[in-house]
């Protein structure tokens, strides 16, 4: 049996590292040859998991600086395996030998704790820690220059924190321009400023929130995806919910769509250009797990963060007892503004994976 640290059946990721390890890093086997592919386009991405507004974060700030193993020559990926890793530099794990026999609520020390017989690396939540999407965006970066050549475009953005919920539409255009100059990345500029506010106030409060981010993945052509078990959004879905603090996942109108009748929830067809299109996209631009052509909308609800500063009832391992815990340290109030760029590049990967096997995205990419 093959351990679950792999992902993608012809664009095949593989992650490594753990949160206070040497590093962390990803291996990708399976990409074309062909694919422009300097660092800067994997540091660009990198540097947009940090929001600019750095109170909104956790103070540890690694500046992630990349480096790209093998698998690229002369700019250009040769077909062998991509391997790519930054450093941990600025991890402190003095805190965690206090607490290394007290599982902290929310977060996967219990369990992997009993699965791993106490032998995991506990530091920062070792493998389980949101430091592992680092492998994710660099793997996804990669992605989605490949996708770029086929004009496929994926762009995420914050649609809610807590309460506070994004209703206005806004263009693909607009999503683009604004996501990245603000630090929540919703592009909406006072909903924007209401999310940083309700932010700022749980973490005066010692408290975290969670939130939604929105995807959308724009000229996927239709018929992608291998249905039964490999459905687009089986696999879609499975891999937004490896990104730690993800615990939902909906596709077009998702829970909604059980409220409402056949005749409002199915999408009816014109042609348009000599094309077929879809009046409505209430599913999200996959049907019978293939892409239908319209654009794929796939939202994730983030859990708020679990190390807070609030006193939390525990248990401690040694003494079998149980105990109190107040988690110290730097982390995050919120993680969702560092996850969009995560989500983009998941979403990515598989739709990589998928229009290779699905013969849209040969071995070797012509100049």
């Amino acid at each position: 049996m093959l351990a679950g640290n792999s992902i993608g059946k012809e664009f095949v990721v593989t992650s490594f590292g753990e949160s206070h390890g040497k590093c962390v890093g990803v291996v990708i086997d399976g990409c074309p040859a062909g694919v422009p592919l300097f660092e800067k386009d994997i540091q660009t991405e990198l540097d947009r998991r940090i929001p600019l507004q750095t109170k909104l974060v956790s103070a540890r700030i690694e500046k992630d600086e990349i480096e790209i193993l093998s698998g690229v020559f002369n700019g250009f990926t040769t077909g062998a395996p991509i391997a790519m890793l930054v450093e941990n530099k600025e991890a402190d794990s003095s805190d965690y030998e206090a607490i290394k026999d007290l599982p902290r609520p929310g977060h996967a020390d219990y369990p992997a704790r009993i699965k791993y017989g106490g032998f995991n690396d506990y530091l920062g939540g070792g493998r389980f820690s949101g430091r592992l999407t680092v492998a994710l965006i660099m793997a996804g970066a990669v992605a989605k220059k490949l996708l770029g050549a086929f004009n496929v475009d994926i762009l995420a953005y914050t649609k809610a924190i807590g309460n506070v919920k994004m209703d206005k539409s806004l263009s693909p255009a607009d999503i683009r321009k604004r996501r990245n100059e603000i630090s929540v990345r919703c592009p909406d500029l006072a909903c924007a400023e209401a999310m940083e506010k309700a932010i700022l106030k749980a973490r005066k409060e010692g408290d975290s929130l969670g939130g939604i981010i929105e995807c959308l993945a724009l000229n996927v052509p239709a018929g992608v995806g291998e249905p039964l078990f490999d459905a687009l959004d089986s696999d879609v879905a499975k891999i937004l919910l490896a990104v730690p603090a993800v615990k939902g996942v909906e596709f077009g109108a998702g829970f909604a769509a059980a409220e409402l009748k056949g005749s409002e929830n199915n999408d009816a067809y014109r042609m348009k250009g000599g094309k077929v299109v879809a009046l409505t996209n209430n599913a999200g631009g996959i049907l019978g797990g293939l892409s239908s052509g319209m654009p794929i909308v796939v939202r994730v609800a983030v859990k708020p963060p679990s190390s807070i500063g609030k006193e939390q009832r525990t248990v401690n391992f040694s003494k079998m007892e149980d105990a109190k815990i107040k988690v110290r340290g730097r982390h995050d109030p919120c993680v969702v503004p560092k996850a969009v760029p995560v989500v983009e590049a998941t979403v990515a990967i598989v739709l990589a994976d998928h229009m290779i096997r699905a013969g849209l995205i040969p071995k070797v990419l012509k100049e």
